[in-house]
């Protein structure tokens, strides 16, 4: 398999891990450094029969091996074996990256046949739209493995799966092609395979089929043409340039702790899927993120250098500005005292011209007045101001003025401003009423 260029992925592949595969009777461990440069193998070692020994005497052969090459303080990932693992490819299209979890929560009592709370499962986002890898095990597998290393003395950061591991190793120094493909490896307990491809964005199984009857079979399953030549499953991720020289080909012998080395190595460009419950996690010591923090601070100044050059430049800018803005600033004076007495004639035409329509409103309200109070009445007074109008005088019916004046539409809120007094036939009135949109 030809894989594409990681780009600035591959340079941040720096890192040393541990990987410890469980198998049938034996434990197999890597130590592993990564560097964009190339991985190198410090020590492949295998635990016989760690199954049949008290804990404390293969955790103490587990120890002294890391300790050899002073990574006593690092927490190893584990691979479990296949078959204590379901692994699932669920794809959700359309669901916001924030609610997968929830999404996932509903459907996932239907993606294993454990009985009811006894599932353990974790989740990572591939990089598929839409699609999600899940493991799922029993948690009482996990509380045993996990109680196994406690007593052994080894420090564990992470339970996770082939699936998980191969995902993430043949995209750590670049890219698989997009194309698809198909890996197979042969086990004791059968044929294992591992392949990607548009229709299927990972594929992880088992067969106790002869190998050629796997690769029908998986290259079916991932909608791969049957041209396509499966390839062995170890010649899809990085090899280590460099191993001890009594270790042989690790990378084939202790495939899967090479691989969960390089994910305990570089956890941030592996696939977070960790069944392992988080009160029992142990982080490895800080010091290995020295160089990353180093690299993050020199990252840091740079970006500071940057922006102190802006700040310059905007600095250099702007003083052109102020220099150009010195230079117009007497014709902007001129231009405001011009502004400001074409304001003040403005403000004066339309002085006059509310001046002048006055009179109008005034004849208006006039008129209408004479309109309502035709004879048999008559007026001894008429007080018109701009905002209200008095008459006084007498009249057969004075009450019904009030509603008269009130029904036009120059005036409004009318009122008797003394009671009424008859004499003889005739009421004496005297009204104030409002004028209705007369300007003050």
């Amino acid at each position: 398999m030809r894989a594409r260029s990681g780009g600035l992925r591959s340079w941040l592949a720096f890192g040393t891990g541990v990987g410890i595969e469980i198998q049938d009777h034996d434990l197999r461990v890597v130590l592993a450094r990564v560097r964009p440069s190339g991985i190198d193998v410090l020590a492949a070692a295998s635990i016989e029969r760690f199954r049949e020994r008290p804990a404390a005497e293969w955790g103490q052969e587990y120890n002294l091996l890391i300790r050899r090459h002073g990574a006593g303080h690092l927490s190893a990932t584990v691979a479990l074996p296949r078959r204590d693992v379901i692994v699932r490819t669920v794809l959700l299209p359309g669901v916001a990256e924030n609610d997968l979890e929830a999404a996932l929560a509903l459907q996932i009592d239907g993606l294993h046949p454990y009985p009811e709370g006894e599932a353990a499962w974790s989740w990572a986002k591939l990089h598929a739209p839409g699609a999600v890898l899940v493991g799922l095990a029993r948690q009482p597998v996990i509380d045993h493995y996990a109680e196994k290393f406690a007593e052994a003395g080894i420090k564990i950061a992470s339970f996770t799966f082939s699936a998980a591991l191969c995902y993430s190793a043949v995209r750590l120094m670049g890219q698989p092609p997009a194309e698809g493909f198909l890996g197979i490896t042969e086990t004791p307990g059968g044929v294992e395979v591992y392949g990607e491809s548009p229709a299927r964005p990972c594929y992880s199984a088992s067969y106790l089929e002869p190998w050629e009857r796997a690769a029908v079979l998986s290259l079916a399953e991932l909608r791969l043409s049957s041209a396509s030549r499966p390839r062995e499953l170890v010649e899809l991720f990085p090899p280590p340039r460099r191993v001890p020289a009594t270790q042989g080909e690790p990378l084939r012998t202790h495939m899967l702790a090479y691989l969960a080395a390089l994910a305990a190595a570089c956890p941030h460009l592996a696939l977070r899927l960790n069944l392992l419950p988080p009160a029992l996690r142990v982080q490895s010591s800080r010091w290995i993120y020295v160089p990353t923090l180093v690299l993050g601070a020199l990252f840091i100044l740079g970006l500071v250098a940057v922006g102190v050059y802006s700040r310059y430049e905007n600095l250099k800018y702007l003083r052109a500005l102020e220099a150009e803005i010195a230079s117009l600033e007497p014709l902007v004076k001129k231009l405001a005292e011009l502004d400001s007495r074409t304001d003040q004639a403005r403000r004066r035409i339309e002085l006059l011209d509310r001046f002048q329509a006055r009179t109008k409103t005034d004849l208006d309200a006039l008129r209408e007045a004479t309109k309502i109070l035709a004879p048999p009445a008559w007026l001894n007074t008429l007080e018109l101001s701009r905002t209200a109008m008095v008459v006084a005088g007498e009249a057969d019916q004075a009450t019904g003025l009030l509603k008269a004046l009130d029904g036009s539409p120059l005036f409004q809120g009318s009122e008797f401003l003394v009671p009424l007094m008859r004499v003889g036939n005739t009421e004496v009135f005297r009204i104030r009423s409002a004028r209705e949109g007369a300007e003050p």
